[in-house]
């Protein structure tokens, strides 16, 4: 019988991992199903964009999916997993919800089951994805190497420890963020001294793509990389010198522990409502 893998939700994260996985030949459209609760639309849109099954039947789809792809918004987890509980045997559930825990998926479903909890990015939508994921007790290495299969389709993926996702999500999670905020400041500056801002844009997002590239390509920490392009006395050592006057690099460790922090919070969050909504 040919595997399939259904998604609960059809949002953008969704519809990027179905590209990837497409793209990628990791699934065919006709192994893919999709659903959301009332969004007939959209529905329609992924049909015609990937050639995929979709459904508004949410049992129907947990029968005949080895793969459950949790995709909806983290506040209706509850409304996503409501009657479908009983048809989870086998199935590994995916999920790619931000501040929602593997045991917060457990006692929503009320019973042990394979879980493997992911944090993309939103690069994913051109296949860029920094992912990392985790599982429950109860995956076995063989649907572990399947997920990380599943999300290489959509960029990069490595399998970390569960409590070290928060600091994923403060990482590479929020990360396009914070190179998107670096990108602002560079091309401010750019028309400041002078440029005209459509070629500082291609200037810098060649700048940061050569870069990346170069610390992808090479054995050499950034550090050493860094010093290569700084001569004594030139252009580079000025600017860098108003970046550490600036403290730039305090405040990249200030953010990331930040965001890792409040990643923390917000699963706390959930949790302690699922409580709540159980008394």
């Amino acid at each position: 019988m040919m595997e399939k893998i259904g998604f609960i939700g059809a949002g953008s994260m969704a519809e990027a991992i179905i590209a990837g996985l497409i793209k990628g030949n990791v699934f065919k459209a006709e192994q893919i199903i999709v659903s959301n609760r009332s969004n007939s639309e959209r529905l329609k849109e992924l049909s015609s964009r990937y050639g995929v099954e979709t459904t508004h039947d949410k049992q129907k789809l947990v029968k005949e999916a080895s793969i459950i792809l949790l995709a909806m918004k983290p506040k209706d987890i509850r409304a996503g997993l409501d009657g479908i509980n009983q048809l989870i045997h086998n199935q590994v559930i995916v999920s790619v919800l931000a501040g929602i825990s593997i045991q917060t998926i457990t006692t929503i479903l009320g019973k042990e089951a394979a879980i493997v909890r992911a944090m993309p990015n939103t690069s994913a939508a051109i296949l860029k994805s920094a992912t990392a994921i985790a599982g429950s007790n109860s995956v076995t290495t063989k649907q572990m190497n399947k997920c990380k299969t599943l999300f290489e389709a959509i960029g990069m993926c490595k399998i970390v420890e569960e409590d070290q996702l928060d600091a994923v999500t403060g990482l590479s999670g929020s990360g396009p963020a914070y190179i998107y905020y670096l990108v602002e400041a560079m091309e401010k500056a750019a028309v400041e001294v002078g440029l005209d801002p459509f070629v500082a844009r291609d200037l810098i997002v060649q700048t940061l793509l050569g870069a990346s590239e170069m610390i992808a390509a090479s054995d050499k920490h950034p550090s050493q990389l860094r010093k290569e392009v700084t001569s004594p006395n030139g252009t580079t050592e000025a600017g860098i010198t108003i970046l550490k006057e600036k403290q730039v690099e305090e405040a990249f460790i200030s953010c990331i522990k930040r965001a890792t922090e409040r990643s923390n919070e917000l699963k706390a969050m959930f949790s302690e409502e699922l409580v709540t909504l159980k008394k």
